[in-house]
């Protein structure tokens, strides 16, 4: 089934699907490199590139950030996307699409209080002591 069609019957937008999408690759590129001819496999469930539910949380972090910077926050909550659960509901929907594989270990559990948005999300800023 296309993202279309999954967004199309889930409360979030396709935008946030797409970003999850994107934000997956970002985040096993990150954590496993660039794909190398022998990793590639038939079977998409035995690849040796899996990120877990926490840390692929931390990589949509990452990545939101790095796309849309100080608004990153207020774009995830437009699509419908406030906590790091509703990630893990996403997955999950894209996964019962065929969209996207998991493991036997995988649960939506892993994407349960991961971080807050508030603090996640939260400007960093720095004040000079100028005179």
């Amino acid at each position: 089934m296309d993202l279309v069609s999954v967004a199309r019957d889930s409360r979030y937008s396709l935008d946030a699907f797409i970003f999850v999408q994107r934000g997956l690759d970002y985040t096993v590129r990150k954590h496993h490199g660039e794909a190398r001819d022998d990793e590639q496999t038939i079977d998409p469930t035995l690849s040796t590139r899996h990120v877990s539910g926490e840390q692929l949380c931390h990589g949509l972090r990452d990545f939101a950030l790095r796309e849309y910077g100080l608004m990153a926050r207020t774009v995830l909550r437009q699509w419908g996307i406030t906590c790091t659960e509703d990630f893990g509901h996403i997955v999950f929907e894209m996964v019962s699409s065929g969209n996207m594989h998991k493991t036997e270990e995988d649960s939506i559990r892993d994407f349960t209080d991961v971080y807050h948005f508030a603090d996640a999300f939260a400007p960093q800023l720095e004040l000079s002591s100028t005179v």
